[in-house]
């Protein structure tokens, strides 16, 4: 916020990195520095620098670049690196990502902690300052990228990408320029703003806009990127979002393919498919805690190739560790270029059970509720690696509290819809929650969301009854239900209704005026 991080910190923050730096790697003389499209990166990031540059270090001039690129310039040049971005927060926010030479992470344990205190407590400034220099990266981070995959086994796919007015419009563009793709960007002028949507595509609300499109004009596969061009969510050319599950298990099937008895790394939120597929792909899989510092730090004590992330941050090996979407991305189309089948079918067979998604509960006391969970669940497997996951047979779930409100975090993977959502019933009875959304109450979706909606069965148009939270088609009788604010358009999930039932909907979506949703 701009009350929270002015120019005067930025300064103390830079200088802090820099004696930060200087005490962890005493040879490195530069440091390199990106910014992303938001007004206020401009003055904060020069405040930055010349807080480095007065502890004695260099600072080398990246301009705008997306996070990732960053990172590539950390780790190609072995230097460390600085990106001014809030990601995927509103116009308002900014922020600093910050590592090490090589892209190495730096988490609260490993030199937060110790920069903060330098903050506090500033270092003097040192007789000789460091220098700068202007450096174009662009051109190096696509060869980088192109080097995942194979382009002479490209086709040409049409692609839509939604870059939401952020650093994809820069990088996107870039690496398709020259791939066999018909390429169309949704939102590509950089503009801190944001005047189209949050560019925050975690929230489905944002993916509706990239939805509608892949519907209009056809396309074989749908990219949403964040703020900062770090993440990517994809959708298939039926504009039915993949999950960050999935992507992860396809993208490390893909990887375990070539490099046979690797491992990979998934956090505990992520699907138990990811592991099964591992396995049959002849590799194993690792569970981490969520957070980038904790599965970078991981992939290097156990030289795992790939790391995927349930929030759309996929890591690599061969990217210094680091995540990129745009990596991630051109691997899912290579596979879909190598399949006979479209995506909506490329993506069945890492689909094996039911997710619940994230829910957030208010609660007072988020300790008091989990012990009270865990004195519940006494008769089955407890883990504490992230929060408290509970494990029964076929069914698991995590709760974790928020660093930042009063939120616990529930994810539940169930064999089914039915064994879920009776689960998810009878966890969220026993976190007598302060919902702003509880169970019986009408949901809202977003009207862009409801423009597009349709049957995945006959792409016929569906009638949204919020208060009792199903979206129906009435000419095949299937209801799908939504959770969370979230619609669960998966055909093997809904549920056919009798005559009776059937007569009850009709009748009542005439009395309340209720309108079908967009016939594609």
């Amino acid at each position: 916020m701009p009350d929270q991080l002015t120019v005067p910190l930025a300064r103390r923050i830079g200088a802090a990195y820099a004696a930060f730096v200087r005490q962890q790697e005493p040879a490195t003389r530069e440091i390199v520095l990106g910014r992303d499209m938001r007004d206020s990166g401009v003055e904060l990031s020069r405040a930055f620098a010349d807080g480095v540059i007065e502890q004695g270090l260099g600072v080398v001039w990246l301009g705008l670049a997306s996070t990732d690129l960053v990172y590539f310039a950390s780790g190609s040049l072995d230097l460390p690196g600085v990106m001014f971005t809030a990601s995927h927060n509103p116009a308002g926010y900014n922020g600093i990502k910050a590592c090490l030479s090589a892209a190495v992470p730096i988490g609260v344990e490993s030199g937060l902690a110790a920069i903060e205190a330098m903050v506090h407590n500033p270092p003097p400034s040192v007789a000789v300052p460091g220098t700068e220099r202007h450096l174009d990266m662009l051109d190096g981070f696509v060869a980088h990228v192109h080097s995942f995959v194979d382009p002479a086994g490209f086709r040409p796919l049409k692609v839509v990408a939604d870059t939401a007015n952020g650093m994809g419009g820069l990088v996107v563009p870039a690496v398709f320029a020259d791939l066999p793709f018909d390429l169309e960007v949704m939102y590509e002028d950089l503009d801190g703003n944001f005047p189209n949507h949050e560019a925050n595509p975690l929230d489905i609300a944002n993916q509706a806009d990239l939805m509608k499109r892949v519907v209009e004009v056809g396309a074989d596969i749908g990219l949403a990127f964040d703020g900062d061009a770090d993440r990517v969510f994809v959708v298939d050319e039926l504009a039915q979002p993949l999950s960050g599950s999935t992507l992860t298990a396809m993208v490390g099937a893909r990887l375990l393919r070539e490099n046979s008895g690797g491992t990979i790394i998934h956090n505990l939120i992520c699907s138990v498919a990811v592991g099964e597929v591992a396995a049959e792909a002849g590799g194993s899989a690792v569970v981490s805690r969520v957070g980038h510092s904790y599965i970078k730090q991981l992939m290097a004590e156990t030289g795992a190739i790939f790391a995927g992330e349930h929030s759309g941050h996929y890591y690599f090996r061969d990217n210094y560790r680091a995540d990129s979407g745009l990596i991630a991305a051109l691997i899912v189309l290579e596979m879909v270029c190598e399949s006979d089948v479209p995506l909506s079918e490329l993506r069945k067979p890492f689909e094996r059970y039911w997710q619940s998604g994230e829910i957030n509960s208010l609660v007072d006391d988020p300790a008091a509720v989990v012990e009270r969970i865990k004195d519940h669940f006494a008769h089955c497997e407890h883990d504490y690696l992230d929060g408290l996951t509970v494990k029964g047979d076929t069914w698991w779930f995590n709760l974790r509290a928020s660093n930042t409100e009063p939120l616990l975090r529930l994810n539940l993977e169930a064999a089914n819809a039915e064994a879920g959502t009776v689960l998810v019933a009878e966890v969220r009875s026993l976190i007598n929650c302060q919902d702003p959304s509880p169970s019986g109450e009408a949901m809202t979706l977003d009207p862009r969301l409801l423009e597009i909606l349709a049957c995945p069965e006959d792409k016929g148009p569906l009638l949204w009854f919020a208060d009792e939270n199903i979206l129906y088609n009435p000419r095949l009788t299937r209801s799908y239900e939504v959770k969370e604010n979230i619609p669960v358009m998966l055909v093997d999930e809904a549920t056919t209704v009798d005559a009776a039932e059937h007569d009850r909907l009709v009748a009542k979506a005439e009395a309340d005026g209720i309108s079908p949703t967009f016939s594609v």
